[in-house]
């Protein structure tokens, strides 16, 4: 039976226009129009719509903000670090030297405060698990008005927090606090040090303080590999203005090593006590993955580590460790491979997850690690945060009924939000180079590297952020296949062969932009 629209409504549609539609025995109802479907910020609207990510929120009393029985922090110096484009500040950071060290303040925000255990809120929050981010979009875990307001630590405003105190030596200390941000950095000014002169002092010692912390965490056998975001703007008239890959290392790492100590410190103290909680685990890789792996790289002509001949699973994390430092120094060394080759070392990882048993994380080379830092934005950090405050005696809500089901359902809708991430980078790629193609022209080549293989053709990132699709069969000269390894397409006449991690000149094709797919053809002839 054909749908009949209600007409209800529908004069505030037009041709173009990208709608919400509801249906139902045989009718469709008109609910929303979003807007032009040309326009890609509607566009990404539309993804969060139609992946189920935008949600409506249940309703919640937010209580009175009550600073009594906390730290007051609020003369310590502290500061936030985030993206130039957020609004939802879950962590801010202090650190003064001390006694030839250096203590660190890391302040996150009690999201415990505001969103009652068990309450309609908390049990649709539970269910989208994460705040689902899109280019200049972003679908919250929370209401708007406590994500971007009242659990957000902007400058200058009293805010509630849990804090995790790192001192020189000892244990750290656990508290509830409140605390006043004096500023909000985005990485870029924190890379430049653009800020009020205690503060850049502030970020000096803080630099000074997480790049030992790095080399200790490589140094036990944490990964090397660094997979910068790309992040974009838009032109205001429905396209998109400019993409590149966010290459702020030093504020970044200010940021994620003091974030990796909290989460650290706080699994530790859960896990030596045996509590319950939601653990982040990272299992040790399969020794035949990692065996695989060395075989891939050294057909590849990429340096490896030794490896001995029975490789259990705990050797076979020292090894993926080892490998993924020589990878990372080849890469930077010769300029080959530098997306294909620490991805193939990724790929032969397990995947990380959320378990209510602590199982270590490989990846970090940790033998407790939770996620604590980001409950604004993820559930888990809120069940980690009220699994801390019980310990601490400071709350009395229950654990959740079924941690089990919990990590299950947690870990699955992280997968998911990953993949419409993806799928939002993907569209605005595809705008984007539509629009220099218009400019530029379709048969100017783009320099491009190898950076996947399938039997039917292979992936080429080019122009330094795009992706496509080459088909085997637009390979001049031969008929190319996929060798054994996984490694390499190569000519059955001995035509060429086209390698993870070579050059390659390539012509865009077409354009999908509904799909963010981009097919191409080479520039030139295969390498003999």
């Amino acid at each position: 039976m054909p749908l009949v629209l209600d007409r209800k409504g529908l004069v505030d549609a037009g041709p173009g226009d990208l709608a919400v539609v509801r249906t139902g025995r045989g009718r469709a109802k008109l609910e929303q129009v979003l807007g032009k479907a040309s326009d890609i910020e509607v566009v990404l609207e539309g993804l969060l719509v139609h992946s189920g990510s935008r949600r409506g929120f249940e309703p919640y009393s937010e209580p009175v903000q009550d600073t009594s029985g906390r730290v007051d922090l609020r003369d310590l110096l502290s500061f936030t670090i985030d993206p130039e484009t957020a609004k939802d500040f879950d962590d801010a950071l202090s650190v003064q030297e001390e006694g030839g060290g250096f203590r660190a303040w890391v302040h996150i925000a009690d999201v415990s405060a505001y969103v009652e255990a068990g309450s309609p809120l908390d049990r649709g929050a539970a269910e989208r698990a994460f705040t689902t981010y899109v280019p200049g979009l972003a679908a919250p875990m929370l209401p708007p008005q406590l994500a971007d307001d009242r659990c957000s630590l902007r400058p200058h405003e009293d805010r509630l927090c849990v804090t995790v105190e790192l001192p020189p030596t000892g244990e750290p200390r656990f508290y509830r606090s409140v605390i006043r941000s004096r500023t909000r950095l985005t990485y870029a000014q924190a890379e430049r040090r653009e800020a009020e002169p205690d503060v850049a002092a502030a970020l000096e010692l803080t630099d000074r303080l997480t790049a030992g912390m790095r080399e200790r965490r490589f140094a036990r056998g944490a990964l090397r590999i660094e997979s910068p975001e790309i992040a974009f703007e838009f032109d205001g008239r429905g396209g998109v203005a400019r993409a590149w890959k966010e290459s702020e290392p030093t504020s970044h790492r200010l940021v994620e090593e003091l974030m990796i100590a909290a989460n650290e410190a706080v699994a530790r103290l859960l896990s030596s006590r045996r509590r319950e909680a939601l653990y982040r685990v990272h299992e040790r890789p399969d020794p035949q993955a990692v065996e695989l792996l060395l075989k891939k790289l050294a057909d590849l002509r990429v340096p490896t580590p030794p490896a001995p001949e029975q490789l259990t699973s705990a050797l076979a994390a020292e090894v993926a460790a080892q490998t993924s430092e020589r990878v990372a120094e080849h890469t930077a060394s010769s300029g080959r491979g530098r997306e294909a080759f620490p991805a193939l070392v990724l790929r032969s990882l397990k995947q990380a997850r959320y378990d209510p048993e602590n199982l270590g994380h490989s990846g970090l080379a940790s033998t407790a690690y939770c996620h604590f830092t980001s409950p604004i934005r993820r559930y888990p950090d809120l069940v980690v945060h009220r699994a801390l405050l019980r310990e601490l005696g400071l709350t009395g809500d229950p654990p959740p009924s079924d941690l089990e089901r919990l990590a299950e359902h947690t870990s699955s809708r992280e997968r998911e939000a990953a993949q419409v991430e993806y799928l939002a980078d993907e569209l605005c790629l595809a705008w984007l180079l539509d629009d220099e193609l218009f400019e530029r022209g379709w048969d100017e080549p783009f320099e491009g590297e190898i950076i996947g293989l399938i039997g039917s053709g292979l992936f080429a990132r080019f122009g330094d952020v795009f992706e496509g699709f080459l088909p085997a069969r637009r390979l001049p000269g031969d008929y190319f296949e996929l060798n054994e390894l996984g490694t390499a397409l190569v000519g059955r006449r001995g035509g060429g062969t086209y390698r993870l991690g070579d050059p390659i000149g390539v012509l865009v094709e077409k354009i999908e932009k509904t799909d963010g797919k981009v097919e191409l053809s080479p520039a030139g002839r295969p390498r003999k």
